[in-house]
């Protein structure tokens, strides 16, 4: 029994060591999931916790990254992937993008979070997969994260939204909401209660607790949200925030960590990435769904144009009607259009996903030139081709890597790059296309 007891002691006094009062020997696990920016907001996540001296793994559907190195490339958006990283011994921080699939499948990877981040619903994206039907059985699975959080964690909840704001209700840790209008009924009763909120007022980010503001950022110092112009990105910030305030990291860091994350092909790729190429302003996105396609179309906004271009495509395993309907908002949108299929058919016959869309595009009132072409390569280079002095093209990067590697690689070896129209507000007299366009081989009839 004496050695019983010494040995207890000498374990008590290891512990003690490796784990001071107060401490509970686990390491920050910070989950985010919604429909749309999950991604933007797991990277920015990822480089506030790098900037505060952290090794930070992260999952997401660009792969898995240890303290900034890429080991796998494929969608790491599911809890194996996030397994990997919770294993790793040098991991003092995870980040962890978590898909609507794993959560079906095999639940989450761990047993409690100290932050669960959800951006939105909206639409829902993916419905019709795994038994899920509607955007409000999609809420009831993305819910499974903020059911996750610790009782000593935070979730941080978009309070716009019908299906993330009730959420809290299952959440054993506090709440911080976040709204773009500070004067949202849910974030200001919850401030009336003395919860944390986050939003945007005067051209600031602002957070506060109660009555009072813990933090005001001018949204000019946020190059992510262009001077607070795209909207969707500014909702993306103001979940991040939330999110390293929860942490507890210290306010220079957000500061730091806001003002150095943009929206570049390196730190946030097919993020509403913006290039200037001989005259035409590009936009790099890899938004798939009605809710992403119109958030991107709002930004598409602030930028003088002549004529609108856009490349897109869909996976074949999404519903018809989401096909049908995200065509016709390209074709309400814009002035042409360039259809594409590739290898993600999933079981559709060729040319069935682009005559989806072309069912929805032939209702569009604004689209006057409308190409199907097999293979993203193709429809990009078209689309280069295309484009001309004062055109705004949106390129639908769905193969993120190969798509942004392409564009370099024209970029390198003889399209300049020229300097980018400058962001206006949006309204009339801004240029337009003429009422009807060239034809072009390849328009379909």
């Amino acid at each position: 029994m004496g050695t019983v007891g010494t040995g207890q002691g000498v374990a008590e006094a290891l512990l003690d060591t490796w784990f001071p009062a107060g401490e509970n020997g686990r390491i920050p696990v910070a989950a985010v999931s919604g429909t749309n920016g999950k991604t933007t907001v797991t990277r920015l996540l990822t480089h506030a916790l790098t900037l505060s001296g952290l090794h930070v793994g992260m999952t997401c559907t660009d792969g898995i990254y240890l303290a900034g190195r890429r080991i796998d490339t494929d969608d790491c958006a599911g809890p194996q992937s996030a397994r990997l990283v919770l294993l790793n011994p040098q991991v003092e921080a995870a980040v962890l993008e978590t898909a609507r699939g794993g959560i079906l499948r095999e639940g989450l990877a761990f047993d409690a979070c100290d932050l669960a981040v959800i951006t939105n619903i909206g639409e829902g994206d993916h419905l019709g997969l795994g038994g899920i039907e509607t955007a409000a059985q999609l809420a009831q699975v993305k819910q499974t994260l903020v059911r996750g959080v610790a009782p000593w964690g935070t979730a941080v909840l978009n309070a716009a939204d019908p299906l993330v704001a009730p959420m809290a209700r299952q959440c054993r840790g506090s709440v911080l909401y976040f709204a773009r209008d500070g004067r949202h009924p849910v974030l200001m009763k919850h401030r009336r209660r003395g919860g944390r909120v986050a939003y945007a007022a005067d051209g600031h980010l602002v957070l506060a607790e109660g009555r009072q503001e813990a933090a005001r950022i001018g949204l000019d110092q946020v190059p992510l949200t262009r001077g607070g112009r795209i909207l969707f990105q500014v909702e993306n910030v103001l979940a991040c925030a939330g999110g390293m305030w929860a942490l507890g990291l210290p306010w220079d860091t957000v500061r730091r960590a806001l003002g150095t994350f943009g929206g570049d092909t390196d730190k946030s790729p097919a993020r509403f990435n913006v290039l200037g190429i001989n005259g035409a302003t590009v936009v790099f996105d890899y938004g798939h769904n009605p809710s992403a396609l119109l958030a991107t179309i709002a930004a598409l906004g602030n930028f003088t144009h002549h004529r609108r271009i856009a490349v897109y495509s869909a996976a074949g395993d999404r519903r018809d009607l989401d096909m049908i309907r995200q065509g016709e908002i390209l074709g309400s949108h814009f002035d042409q259009v360039i259809l594409y299929e590739d290898h993600y058919t999933r079981g559709r016959r060729p040319g069935e996903i682009m005559a989806l869309f072309r069912q929805g595009l032939d209702s569009g009132g604004r689209v006057a030139q409308i190409q199907a072409i097999h293979g993203w390569r193709d429809a990009v280079e078209a689309a280069l081709w295309a484009a001309q002095p004062g055109d705004l093209l949106l390129i639908q990067a769905d193969q993120i890597d190969e798509t942004v590697a392409f564009v370099r690689e024209r970029l390198a070896i003889g399209q300049t790059a020229q300097g980018l129209p400058g962001i206006v507000a949006a309204g009339p007299g801004r240029p337009r296309a003429p009422d009807t366009l060239p034809d072009a081989p390849g328009t379909v009839s």
